[in-house]
């Protein structure tokens, strides 16, 4: 079977918001939507840090897909998708490099990420790629609006 070659590139919005949104939706308990999702919320990420938010795409198909933030200490990791039949094919992993690079690129030592407790396959994937838990860490969150 032909697959297109995969390029990783930036989101652009709005163009791709709704291909990514579905993806999303698609890829289970583990991505969780939220307020911060919405249209106006992911043109206000874009504004901050236009580079980190990064597209897999094979032919005009988007195909995965990585949310990256950095604040000028440490960087965060959201939202890694990938649509079910291209996975086990290395696009995570090339997101997350891709993604890696950039935020080393911008003087980030550091960065984070929030995967739920029952989401096993994530978690083997980032334990491959030498992402620890921190035990000694609880998450809060409280919502502004």
């Amino acid at each position: 079977m032909y697959r297109p070659e995969i390029t990783i590139r930036n989101f652009q919005y709005p163009e791709d918001y709704q291909e990514v949104y579905a993806l999303w939706l698609d890829a289970g308990d583990g991505i969780q939507l939220r307020r911060s999702d919405e249209p106006d919320e992911i043109e206000k990420k874009i504004a901050r840090d236009p580079n980190l938010f990064l597209i897999a795409q094979a032919g005009d198909e988007v195909i995965g897909t990585v949310l990256g933030g950095y604040d000028g200490r440490r960087g965060m990791m959201y939202h890694l998708a990938v649509s079910t039949p291209y996975r086990r094919q290395g696009i995570a992993e090339m997101l997350v490099t891709e993604l890696e690079r950039r935020l080393q690129a911008k003087g980030c030592t550091r960065y984070y990420l929030l995967v739920t407790e029952d989401n096993n396959e994530a978690i083997r994937f980032y334990e491959k790629h030498g992402w620890e838990e921190m035990d000694a860490l609880s998450i809060y969150a409280k919502d502004l609006v």
